[in-house]
């Protein structure tokens, strides 16, 4: 059984055979399976009443470490979203008690977002159902298979520029 990418290269091969249409079995695979995998782990999280970006900050400062805070800012650098959308998730998560704002004692001007209890436990007991729907997403590869995998794809983010930062 061919995927819907098979279908797509073999219609190009056919109408225009003096092009190699080798760049959208990458790309096209890479970005199909994104979009389902999107799917599946937003509807996994909203199943514990999270949105991914809900997730992502939750673990964001889980893994930040004691006091599990970090400044706006420092979420801008690490994130793809604008001061606004900061913003907003975290009006959100605070209403939901699972962060809260705090003024730095050393910048008065300076706000960090910190982890609450509550924010705590729910990344805790969230985060390895979390890598088990992930892990469940990729069973049909073997070790070496996602090793190389996730190999390949870190030297292609970084050939984009997607260092560290």
């Amino acid at each position: 059984m061919s995927d819907a990418v098979a279908a797509v290269l073999e219609q190009w091969r056919r109408e225009r055979p003096d092009l190699d249409p080798w760049p959208i079995g990458v790309l096209g695979r890479v970005m199909r399976l994104s979009r389902l995998w999107d799917k599946e782990i937003k509807d996994f999280l909203s199943g514990h009443d999270l949105e991914p970006g809900e997730f992502d900050m939750l673990s964001t400062l889980r893994r930040a470490g004691e006091p599990f805070e970090l400044t706006a800012g420092m979420f801008l650098k690490s994130s793809l979203v604008t001061t606004g959308a900061v913003t907003l998730r975290v009006d959100r998560m605070e209403a939901k008690g699972l962060v809260s704002r705090v003024r730095d004692d050393g910048d008065r001007r300076s706000v960090k977002i910190r982890l609450t209890p509550r924010g705590r436990d729910v990344i805790d007991s969230v985060l390895p159902l979390h890598l088990a729907n992930e892990a469940r997403l990729m069973e049909t590869l073997d070790a070496q298979e996602r090793d190389h995998l996730a190999a390949t794809l870190e030297r292609l983010l970084e050939a984009a520029g997607d260092g560290q930062a």
